[in-house]
């Protein structure tokens, strides 16, 4: 069942993953997720399963659709960056499955994922694909099965089939422009594990004049009776009903009738060896709009097969027996539970057991439920409530939730023991060694969670987004503001929860100022404040906004105030000792990771600089020739590379040059831009295409380069639309003409340049036609890693062909997009298109 509020189509308006939606692509949508990823939990025979979608800047896969497994229980993979070392990740970039058989292998090929995740169970990631386009990824998960087997052959078939279906379904939708962009702000859909119905009803219609039933063929099947065979009357039915039963059902059904009051009424059906079991039957009267006596009794016969005497079994027993949804939220609790916990069944039921007991709340014992969940093993604990009383609590999982039974341990137990102890599944020992940090294995969970989802956080938005999304749902904070330290004041950088006006009175605090955050950030201290009364009487006048308590974090990285973090709750919190040491732990892993990020920021800033300051701000405007250009780096940081553009007029012709020097650093980019220098020098004194790379090959060779560069120029004449092409090792151009007929140019190649002394470059002539459109680029745009150069020039010459024909802006950004679909693509991208449209006084 999807959750949430459900619209006529059965799913939840919201939860369009691709936007705001609810017309008959947005169902195209959600059925293709939904059917997707509940048949792969079904060959699979897994107990949960997910689809992850690229998101719409290519960085992210999102959580999507869930089976099974509900989000709150993935924490912070939600969210997983596409260069993660995730297999879902790995899976989406290398476009084939990661099988992890169990626990072992995914510690050895995956430990940042046992390390968010610590439980046993095995995985399969699938992408998402169509041919060359890429969706996304699917994964299923299963419980430990003996001798670590995995999936079947047969079954992994099965999985790359519901992938493909899905990847074929996004693509039809991606072709009539119905797919849309996926991102955060969209919640996943979340359907649960197909099961048998726990309870079965059968409708009927009885016409007490005559005596005819109309039945349904699940009321038939109630009755034990074939409904082929069934003669349509009531009588045949009430010889399958206990005889002791039928005088009082008839008497309570001419009462209802007489009445007009609703039916209901308990019923013994006979089975075969001389039992019964019992059924329910509702019924009323439909009113007749004539006011003719009534005739009619319609309603429903409720089979809930031993689920009655279940319930009222275990409503006997003196333990405490409850169940929980796969949110973990009580959805049945007995009597019993009640006086064992203090606490009233109408504030258990429809709450999570560790959000409504104070005693409950050390995150170790939720951890205990999703291992559970997980693993879907059985876990047993013990736990404390206060003032010295130990139970034991025992979950059993299943696909559609989890049982569990608690009672109080009647054996001593020894000092020491830790709360969320485990105990054998048989029942609480007489004594127990727990290791001496059971008491910290809650904060360790919260620790490495958040360093696992660190770890892939780049920039410092991304660091904040981590902070925002881990930090207000695991300590139940509404609010979260991160400050850096520049020029000593604290300026913010992210903030989520607070109103952008509230929080400019605070941005440019000098760091002298008394205030809470301050104070915490000069003293390297952490500062916790449970009320309003308590922060206006340390600091009077401080303004408060909507929030009753904070944490005020220091952030300190390699002895250096770094920035702090401030997390506001909308109601009164109290900071346990427990709670307080964690929050202090994660303090420092967020200035590392946040001195970090702001490095890297600078960095790339500082590099972007520089490849731009190396780049043609701004291309001429020429008479008889439109022109464009396009720069993509392919890596991240100072790792700059070294492609190149340019258009150069010299007297009646236009140079045009795209080269390429080989590698990703500062020396590629400053050899990129001497090249570019000479290259400038020699068009603007007259030399003949061919001089001009040669005359730029010796400069290389006087200048001992350690790389190797590539170029390819071109020299046109818009009177006469003639142009001179010459290749130094570079990639063939490509040639449009008006009709869209595009070919790839054979153009005699040189060696690259800085290879030889005295190399032969010659010149290939050709005259343009009006509306003819040139393509220069650099290999990055036409490289795979899984297919050979000549494939993806090929490719690029069809793309030319398809998206030609309108705006040359249109056509760069269109050729830049489907490159970027690429997952493997490394590399930088420079691309100049040049269109000869001639004009009366250019002719």
């Amino acid at each position: 069942m999807i959750e949430g509020n459900v619209s006529a189509n059965g799913v939840p308006p919201s939860s369009y993953p691709f936007g705001a939606g609810g017309g008959a692509e947005a169902t195209e949508r959600d059925d293709a997720l939904v059917g997707a990823v509940v048949h792969a939990v079904e060959v699979t025979g897994a107990h949960a399963g997910s689809v992850f979608l690229l998101s719409g800047d290519h960085r992210s896969l999102l959580l999507a659709a869930a089976c099974g497994t509900p989000p709150s229980l993935l924490g912070g993979w939600r969210r997983i960056p596409v260069n993660s070392h995730v297999p879902v990740a790995e899976a989406h970039r290398s476009g084939r499955m990661v099988h992890l058989a169990g626990a072992e292998e995914t510690m050895r090929r995956f430990p940042q994922l046992s390390v968010a995740m610590p439980y046993p169970f095995g995985s399969a990631s699938v992408p998402v694909r169509a041919g060359e386009q890429a969706f996304g990824a699917m994964a299923v998960l299963w419980a430990p099965r003996p001798g670590g087997a995995g999936l079947s052959r047969a079954q992994r078939r099965q999985l790359c089939s519901a992938a493909d279906r899905l990847g074929t379904a996004l693509a039809r939708l991606s072709t009539r422009r119905e797919l849309g962009e996926y991102d955060e702000r969209s919640a996943p859909l979340v359907v649960s594990v197909p099961s048998a119905p726990v309870i079965r009803v059968g409708l009927f219609d009885w016409n007490l004049a005559t005596g005819a039933l109309t039945a349904d063929d699940e009321l038939c099947a109630i009755f034990g009776m074939p409904p082929r065979e069934f003669d349509g009357r009531a009588t045949t039915l009430a010889a399958r009903i206990e005889p002791a039963d039928l005088p009082g059902f008839r008497s309570a059904a001419r009462a209802a009738v007489e009445e007009g009051h609703v039916l209901a009424h308990c019923l013994r059906l006979r089975i075969g060896g001389g039992g019964h079991h019992t059924v329910e039957l509702w019924g009323r009267v439909p009113a007749d709009p004539g006011g003719a006596r009534a005739s009619h009794l319609v309603g429903a016969v409720l089979d809930s097969g031993s689920g009655m005497a279940a319930v009222a079994a275990i409503e006997r027993l003196t333990d405490g027996f409850f169940a929980l949804s796969p949110e973990g939220r009580v959805v049945y609790a007995n009597h019993s539970l009640e006086s064992l916990l203090h606490i009233h069944q109408e504030e258990l039921l429809g709450q999570r057991p560790w959000d409504v007991l104070d005693w409950l709340a050390d995150p170790v014992y939720e951890d205990r439920y999703r291992a559970a969940m997980v693993s879907q093993q059985p876990v047993s604990f013990l736990v404390r409530r206060p003032p010295g009383e130990w139970l034991v609590f025992s979950l059993h999982p299943g696909a559609q939730g989890m049982t569990g039974w608690a009672a109080p341990v009647r054996q001593p137990v020894p000092a020491g023991t830790g709360p969320g102890t485990p105990v054998a599944e048989e029942g609480p020992p007489l004594s127990l060694s727990p290791p001496p940090a059971a008491p910290r294995l809650g904060a360790l969970y919260r620790v490495l969670q958040m360093g696992s989802a660190l770890t892939g956080a780049v920039t410092a938005q991304e660091v904040c987004d981590v902070v925002a999304d881990q930090l207000l749902p695991a300590f139940g904070g509404q609010k979260v503001a991160i400050a850096v330290v520049e020029e000593r004041r604290l300026h913010l950088l992210a903030q989520r929860g607070y109103s952008k006006r509230f929080l400019a009175r605070f941005d440019g605090t000098p760091l002298h100022a008394r205030l809470p955050v301050t104070d915490a950030l000069t003293s390297g201290a952490p500062l916790f404040v449970e009320s309003r009364e308590e922060l206006l009487e340390t600091y009077p006048g401080t303004l408060v906004g909507h929030a009753k308590s904070w944490a005020f974090l220091p952030l300190i990285a390699s002895n250096r105030p770094v920035g702090a973090c401030t997390l506001g709750f909308d109601d009164v919190h109290r900071f346990p000792d427990e709670e307080r040491g964690v929050l202090t732990a994660l303090g420092g892993l967020i200035a590392q990771a946040l001195e970090r990020a702001r490095l890297y920021d600078a960095e790339s800033a500082l590099a972007r600089g520089l490849q731009n300051a190396l780049l043609p701000h701004r291309l001429p405007t020429l008479p008889g020739l439109s022109v464009t250009g396009r720069y993509l780096p392919g890596t991240r940081g100072m790792d700059i590379g070294g492609d190149w553009y340019d258009v150069i007029p010299t007297g009646e012709e236009i140079g045009l040059i795209v080269g390429d020097v080989e590698g990703h650093n500062v020396a590629a980019a400053a050899a990129m831009g001497q090249l570019r220098s000479a290259v400038r020098a020699f068009v603007t004194a007259g030399r003949h295409p061919c001089d001009v790379v040669a005359g730029t090959n010796r400069l290389h060779l006087d200048l001992d380069p350690a790389l190797l560069a590539t170029c390819c120029y071109a020299r046109l004449h818009p009177r006469s639309g003639v142009v001179r092409i010459v290749r130094a090792g570079h990639c063939p151009p490509l040639l449009r003409l008006p009709g869209g007929r595009t070919d790839i140019l054979d153009v005699p190649a040189g060696p690259p340049l800085g290879v030889e002394a005295m190399p032969d470059y010659r010149e290939s002539e050709l005259r343009l036609r009006p509306g003819s459109i040139l393509a220069l680029y650099t290999d990055g745009l036409v490289e795979r890693r899984d297919s050979d150069i000549g494939s993806g020039i090929d490719r690029l010459r069809s793309s030319l062909a398809r998206l030609g024909g309108g705006r040359l802006e249109d056509l760069a950004d269109g050729l830049l997009r489907e490159a970027c679909q690429s997952l493997d693509r490394a590399d930088d991208i420079a691309l100049l298109l040049a269109q000869y449209v001639p004009s009366s006084s250019t002719r």
